[in-house]
């Protein structure tokens, strides 16, 4: 109970001080190729359930279809993909969108996710249904909190950790959570974001 509060007020605290920011990002986004603002993916929350995860759109409209020859095309890139599903050189990826993703500001929509209680603010790493055949028995870890719009994996590196070690954050977190934990998450997170540590 004292983490939901926590996520709610904070939550909505830091949409309404954000909100002149998001009309900004809102704004540049559109102005780029007059595409949508924001993108939901299909993601795994407690219990299993999925729901709608929202970022700012990052990619190219057609992105589905670049990624595709992208990999098709570089069989390096392929390899990474499917080792971690991250590229560092992701060609989906628009000007305004790197700026995003560099600063994680791409992740504040992220925070109407937490108000409906479908994420926390601290939580294991949001993952897609593809995803659960690789946790194995740790699925039974990551469904029992909310993901989270931060967490362990956010602050070791992101990006720049294997996708065992992102299993093994999750396991951790889950396993010896607590509010102090979580607030130590929150304030580290801070400098992991403005040093943009693999963020990409």
């Amino acid at each position: 109970m004292a983490k939901r509060a926590i996520d709610v007020s904070v939550s909505a605290l830091a949409m309404f001080f954000a909100a002149p920011l998001l009309l900004l990002i809102a704004l540049a986004i559109r102005l780029h190729d007059g595409g949508p603002v924001f993108f939901g993916h299909r993601r795994l929350g407690m219990g299993g359930a999925e729901f709608i995860c929202w970022k700012f759109r990052t990619m190219a409209v057609n992105s589905d279809q670049l990624l595709a020859d992208y990999l098709a095309s570089d069989e390096s890139a392929r390899r990474e993909w499917e080792a971690c599903r991250k590229l560092k050189n992701d060609p989906r990826v628009t000007p305004v969108g790197r700026l995003l993703r560099a600063t994680s500001l791409d992740e504040i929509p992220q925070l109407w996710n937490v108000l409906r209680g479908t994420m926390s603010l601290v939580g294991p790493r949001p993952i897609v249904t593809e995803e659960i055949s690789r946790y194995g028995s740790d699925y039974a870890h990551y469904v029992s909190l909310r993901p989270g719009i931060t967490g362990l994996w956010q602050v070791s590196g992101r990006s720049d950790t294997t996708y065992r070690e992102r299993i093994s954050l999750d396991r951790d977190y889950v396993m010896r959570w607590s509010l102090t934990r979580d607030l130590n998450i929150l304030v580290l997170t801070i400098p992991a974001v403005f040093l943009q540590r693999g963020s990409y």
